[in-house]
């Protein structure tokens, strides 16, 4: 049985209340909360940059120089695509021993607006490339650093940073007590929909914040399948095709042109059909309305950049009918060689299942599947619509008001991710009612950003010197 399953994180069979608050308290002494402040670079601690590297192995070679470049252009930029990085260094910090299922990489830009299957506009978690269970500490530090980063990016002061962090781990930790006192199933339901973050922008932030929110979830609700297809579609020869957009979106035809292409997508016709066997059975019905007409390499995010993904234009009832889904490779979590195997032999089931159980809502046609490729090597992918209602924060336009409101938003909706999965009891009682964790935050998400700026300029010098290749950021749309 691999060591990394899910009765590791929940409470102990028949524990009652009290006796999971002794659990939490007990922790404080394993590792006092005061303890979470310090970060200092272990002695033999990995050289960053070959973590990145053994990453890149792994990954479509030409494509990695566009994700280097991508981490070079700012340390926020950077960060993004360290989760490795960061997961090596969290393992030798103190936690609780409590463990939860982790997004694995909850820095501040993978919060935010998506759909749920009802067509409520969500505030959630949105990627789970990483998820594994685990310390919820390391979580909760890696969004507390990353309001950190992005705090000096817009020239916030030591005074304004502190503040926001502790306002973020204030939050997670006060709904955590919140949910520690909730029936189970009411804990299951808990999420937080549009309005009601429109009702707490009313306190929080000022009027013109206030104007951005309302325009960014009119935006996201327009970010879907339509919207993707009047983007990224053309005709051909009468013919609705995937439009090339060079190196960021190659049609299948492109890349493999001595290939046919009949063939090209009778091999991803046959993944969509094996993957819709990862769904319920109504929405395997309604993905049999559609059917496969293009599909395109697509080079997305920062961290992800190099692995393979594709997307899928799927027609219904007519051509003004799309869906558009993606199909994503899962590789073993950064996470793993410190917490442990997954318990699932398909990296890609690892990933959905993590999100499943994290999100208070996720994608219907969010699924699995393993591939043997045209190079004959077998991948595990996870598949979920390209778009659905998706909105995602510009924290280059944050003040520290505002990142503060974004933040509290964060640590509540992580503390539910957490409390679904870890003993939501235990947690908070470890927590506690004072600020102790919430000040040792601050403290490691500053020496933590000193430690990211630091590895962002050894990346730097790497490309100066011709260590590692990085594409001219003009030249990726070329």
């Amino acid at each position: 049985m691999p060591r990394n399953d899910d009765t590791a994180m929940r409470a102990v069979r028949g524990a009652t209340p009290e006796e999971r608050v002794a659990l939490g308290r007990a922790a404080r002494k394993r590792s006092p909360r005061s303890g979470h402040a310090e970060y200092r670079p272990a002695e033999d601690r990995p050289d960053p940059l070959e973590i990145l590297q053994g990453q890149s192995s792994r990954r479509v070679p030409e494509l990695v120089p566009i994700r280097y470049s991508r981490m070079s252009e700012s340390p926020f930029r950077f960060y993004r695509g360290a989760a490795a990085i960061m997961a090596s260094d969290l393992a030798a910090t103190p936690d609780s021993g409590i463990r939860a299922q982790l997004c694995g990489d909850a820095h501040m830009l993978n919060f935010r607006l998506l759909a749920s299957p009802e067509r409520r506009l969500l505030f959630d978690i949105n990627d789970f490339d990483e998820t594994l269970p685990g310390p919820w500490e390391w979580d909760v530090k890696r969004l507390a650093a990353s309001l950190v980063i992005a705090g000096r990016a817009n020239g916030f002061d030591d005074d304004e940073r502190a503040d926001v962090v502790r306002a973020t781990v204030r939050s997670y930790r006060e709904s955590m007590i919140r949910f520690a006192g909730m029936r189970d199933l009411d804990v299951w339901y808990a999420r937080m929909e549009a309005d009601h973050l429109q009702e707490l922008a009313a306190d929080k932030i000022a009027k013109r914040g206030r104007k951005s929110l309302a325009r960014a979830l009119v935006k996201a609700r327009t970010r879907d399948s339509l919207q993707v297809f009047e983007k990224l579609t053309e005709e051909v020869d009468g013919q609705l095709r995937i439009a090339a957009d060079p190196p960021l979106l190659v049609p299948i035809g492109d890349l493999l042109p001595e290939v046919e292409r009949s063939a090209l997508t009778e091999l991803f016709a046959g993944l969509v059909e094996r993957y819709s066997g990862t769904l319920a059975s109504d929405r395997r019905t309604l993905l049999r309305d559609f059917r496969l007409v293009d599909a395109a390499r697509k080079v997305v995010g920062v961290g992800s950049v190099g692995t393979r993904c594709w997307i899928f234009l799927l027609l219904g009832r007519d051509g003004r009918d799309p869906l558009f889904l993606q199909a994503k490779e899962a590789d073993t979590s950064v996470l793993a060689p410190h917490v442990g195997a997954s318990a699932y032999k398909n990296q890609g089931e690892r990933v959905v299942s993590g999100q499943r159980l994290m999100q208070a809502a996720s994608d219907i046609f969010l699924g699995w599947e393993r591939v043997e490729g045209i190079d004959g090597r077998r991948r595990d992918f996870y598949v979920r619509q390209l778009r659905d209602w998706k909105g995602i924060a510009v924290a280059e336009q944050m003040v520290p008001t505002g990142m503060r409101a974004f933040g509290e938003l964060c640590g509540f909706t992580l503390a539910r991710a957490h409390a679904r999965s870890g003993d939501r009891i235990a947690i908070a009682a470890y927590l506690g009612g004072g600020q102790s964790f919430d000040r040792a935050l601050a403290e490691f998400a500053e020496a933590y950003a000193d430690q990211n700026e630091r590895d962002h300029a050894a990346l730097l010098e790497a490309v100066r010197s011709g260590r590692l290749p990085a594409a001219d950021p003009v030249a990726e749309r070329a």
